[in-house]
């Protein structure tokens, strides 16, 4: 018999390998968070393991083969990620227009609504309209308005949420 991978013979091994294929599967499937590609995974490890030669016997076929599946996971998932990275910073490089065309009555619409949601936050006291615009406008967090103004995070919240039921009572 032929020294092979992690068991003496290839149905050892094949044998080893389905004895823990749930729980390869469910460590791989933690990793990715991708079942079928979890099943492609330890597919794979086992093809490794088969087709290497130990230069030293194994002491622990499951650890070996749980090490090598978790080894195979990190990688794919690493791999995907990066993957993501680059797609979306190509997407990001490609031209879309602004704004589709509209309308002369979605302008005008539009328009007048913006007009009524101003009247409406001119009538908010000067420390809520600044909190809400610091907000909506700037991008400001809670606790960086709260720190520029003086206050509070839960007075902040507060007059926010003033302000925005001030406008969708307008609309």
């Amino acid at each position: 018999m032929q020294n092979r991978g992690v068991a003496g013979t290839d149905t050892q091994l094949l044998e080893e390998c389905f004895s823990h294929r749930h729980r390869l599967i469910a460590i791989a499937t933690r990793i990715i968070g991708c079942r079928s590609q979890a099943e492609d995974i330890v597919h794979d490890a086992f093809m490794k393991v088969s087709g290497a030669d130990a230069a030293e016997p194994i002491r622990s076929q499951a650890s070996y083969l749980t090490r090598v599946v978790r080894n195979l996971s990190i990688d794919h998932y690493r791999r995907r990620r990066l993957e993501e990275r680059l797609m979306s910073s190509e997407e990001e490089h490609t031209e879309t227009p602004a704004h589709p065309a509209e309308s002369p009555e979605t302008l005008v619409s539009d328009q007048q609504l913006l007009e009524r949601i101003a009247v409406a936050l001119a009538d908010l006291p000067q420390r809520t309209r600044d909190a809400f615009e610091m907000c909506r406008i700037h991008g400001m967090t809670q606790k960086q308005i709260a720190t520029a103004l003086g206050v509070s995070p839960a007075l902040v919240n507060s007059m926010i949420r003033d302000a925005v039921l001030r406008c969708r009572a307008l609309l």
